[in-house]
């Protein structure tokens, strides 16, 4: 059960396998109701804040704890989430077990996560204002950083 000592290829191929089809039973059959407008793409500030030390960022596509996790976590600079929205909408809010992802229902409310579902599936074309997000400098206040 080391977290640095991975999982054989079968091992890794039926969780895989296992988790994919949970999540897809599972998650409810919803569209995002956001548009991927400037105004809804603040998902990327929440994903700055909240996702980059376990997926990555522009400046570092494999992200400083992509070998300290097992699994280890999609890096999304270089391997974009290819779900549904509405599962990754689930897995946002609730997680998955026996990873690192957590469930993020109780920080952060349903809007935000509609808009970290929209960055998410529009990453890859953001508009400079979105992608300047990445290089701004984050204050943190004793209330954002809880």
């Amino acid at each position: 059960m080391r977290a640095d000592n991975p999982p054989s290829k079968i091992q890794a191929t039926l969780a895989s396998h296992a988790m994919d089809a949970s999540i897809a039973r599972a998650a409810p059959k919803a569209t995002n109701p956001l548009t991927a407008d400037e105004a809804n793409l603040v998902g990327v500030r929440l994903y700055r804040d909240h996702c980059t030390l376990c997926h990555g960022d522009p400046a570092h596509p494999k992200s400083l704890l992509a070998d300290s996790l097992n699994p280890p976590p999609p890096q999304f600079m270089n391997d974009m989430a290819d779900m549904p929205e509405n599962q990754n909408f689930y897995i946002l809010q609730r997680g998955i077990r026996w990873t690192a992802m957590p469930g993020w229902k109780s920080a952060l409310k349903e809007q935000q996560i509609c808009q970290l579902v929209t960055f998410l599936s529009h990453m890859h074309g953001l508009p400079p204002a979105a992608k300047q997000v990445f290089t701004e400098t984050v204050m943190r206040t004793s209330q954002s950083a809880n």
